[in-house]
């Protein structure tokens, strides 16, 4: 009689899930941006042009407070 105890660590399983979800997206993301890549990069331009407002009104908000060095 042999008796044998397989001893797994209790997130083992979990760990699997993960390399695996992990994996599955990163062969999406491949597929994605190689069937997609001239949608994205035509997109670039107007995302540059779209970060010049948005940086504007998030750096600038500390101006106008009242707070004078002299």
């Amino acid at each position: 009689m042999t008796d044998t105890h397989e001893h797994h660590s209790p997130h083992g399983g979990k760990r699997r899930v993960n390399w695996i979800l992990i994996g599955f997206l990163a062969i999406a993301a491949f597929f994605l941006f190689s069937e997609h890549r001239a949608h994205l990069l035509g997109v670039l331009p107007f995302l540059l042009l779209l970060a010049c407002p948005l940086m504007h009104l998030l750096m600038h908000h500390g101006h106008g407070k009242g707070h004078r060095h002299e």
